[in-house]
């Protein structure tokens, strides 16, 4: 199998068998970069006009970047019962549908509230569940509204028990919110929705403003731009993690159906034009198929020219075995891994690293992004190597808990005031000490 680049009517992808990848294109797959380090001082500029200026700065970046002036930046009661007019009882319906599912996934994350174990006699030990007191979700607007993605973050939040949710979502052009995402905002359960985008937005809920509420922890999905900021504000708010453009892996053999995972190629690559789609496979015959497919249905979609332009970060790769595709795949760590396999079991168990992952030729990453109820919010450009998904223990933090009594501390009172002593703490073994009598000398 020769090395060429697929072209047709400006279609540009990797065809290549593994083995015969460069050095400087393996790079190029497995570090894709996200252009952090590029806006980072554009970012801290922005993010300090908001900290020093508040609604004043919001004003100001909202017309630069969204080209809207805004009166007020809060939605109000009546612009959510329009948009809620607006959509229809049949749309309304659906996002119902998917809010439950994604609702009755995060449930069966929870976990135990408090729970208690009895290391030995005198000596119980436990821990403690807490929700996070107020959360951000950042919902992107530029190129598409989504609400799915205000479904993905409000909703575990109000699971968790969070106390305050509020969204920010860029106004469109007439300074509205888009109507299925306000609808989303509700059926969720957020408690205010802010026309807010960008870099501004996460700044506001970072620092708070006199509108905006400041917030304890940010979380959903954004540009480089919204990526940089959220970074950049870690010291007073926390976030969930680094996410970046979409991208997906499928790793497959001969049983998989070329249409359907061109399909999926394609659907990944409408999102953005920086998005990735990768194909590993120990077929050559389905290799050549699916970029067939790939070709055809770029014609064909709607997103066209967005979809183009994504394809050149796409690469169809031919592996030697299936544990080629394994390995490959954990290497680049990907946001969404589809298994299409006859043995999927067998690739499962030795994946490593993976966001989310889909096994089977009808479990197509969009029904994730939508209505399975998993969630969508997840890490990108190999920082699945590092971070989970967005999940419930992104919305609470634990305390331990110790219950001791005279009789179990003196079952450990040795080894505490040895170790303490050796560290050259005195007062923390007298600590000790004095519980027994052994008072420290005056």
């Amino acid at each position: 199998m020769q090395f060429y680049r697929v072209i047709s009517e400006m279609v540009i992808m990797l065809f290549k068998k593994l083995s015969e990848v460069s050095e400087a294109e393996m790079q190029s797959l497995i570090s894709r970069g996200s252009g952090l380090a590029d806006v980072g001082e554009t970012v801290s500029a922005v993010l300090s006009d908001v900290r020093m200026k508040g609604d004043a700065a919001l004003r100001e970046y909202t017309k630069k970047f969204d080209k809207v002036e805004l009166a007020d930046f809060e939605v109000s009661e009546a612009e959510f019962e329009k948009a809620l007019s607006e959509i229809g009882p049949e749309l309304l319906e659906h996002l119902k549908i998917a809010a439950e599912n994604i609702r009755a996934f995060h449930r069966a994350q929870m976990p135990e509230t408090t729970w208690f174990m009895e290391l030995q006699p005198g000596v119980i030990l436990g821990q403690k569940a807490t929700p996070l007191e107020s959360v951000g979700a950042y919902a992107p607007g530029g190129r598409a509204s989504y609400p799915s993605t205000v479904l993905m973050t409000v909703i575990p939040a109000r699971v968790a028990g969070v106390e305050q949710v509020i969204v920010c979502t860029p106004p469109r052009a007439d300074g509205s919110v888009h109507p299925l995402t306000l609808a989303a905002a509700k059926v969720a359960g957020a408690d205010k929705v802010f026309k807010l985008g960008g870099v501004q937005a996460i700044g506001a809920m970072a620092y708070g403003t006199e509108t905006v509420p400041k917030i304890d922890k940010i979380v959903g999905p954004g540009n480089v731009f919204v990526t940089s900021a959220k970074m950049q504000i870690r010291d007073v708010a926390e976030i969930d993690f680094p996410a970046g453009p979409s991208e997906v892996l499928i790793i497959a053999d001969d049983s998989a159906d070329a249409a359907m995972a061109a399909s999926d190629i394609i659907a990944q690559a409408e999102h953005d034009p920086n998005a990735v789609s990768v194909l590993v496979t120990t077929s050559e015959t389905l290799a050549e198929a699916v970029k067939n497919e790939v070709l055809i249905q770029a014609e064909n979609t709607a997103r066209s020219e967005i979809v183009k332009t994504s394809l050149e970060n796409a690469a169809v790769l031919v592996t030697d075995s299936l544990d080629q595709c394994i390995d490959f795949s954990n290497k680049f760590a990907p946001e969404h891994l589809e298994i299409m396999v006859k043995d999927s079991d067998f690739v499962l168990d030795r994946i490593k690293n993976a966001g989310s992952i889909f096994i089977g030729n009808y479990a197509p990453v969009p029904v994730g992004d939508y209505a399975s109820g998993t969630n969508h919010v997840l890490p990108t450009a190999g920082y699945a190597k590092i971070y989970s998904g967005l999940n419930i223990n992104h919305f609470l933090k634990y305390s331990s808990i110790q219950k001791i009594s005279k009789n179990g501390l003196e079952s450990l009172k040795e080894t505490v005031i040895a170790l303490a002593e050796e560290e050259g703490l005195k007062a923390h073994a007298d600590a000790i000490r004095t519980r027994f009598g052994c008072r420290p000398p005056k």
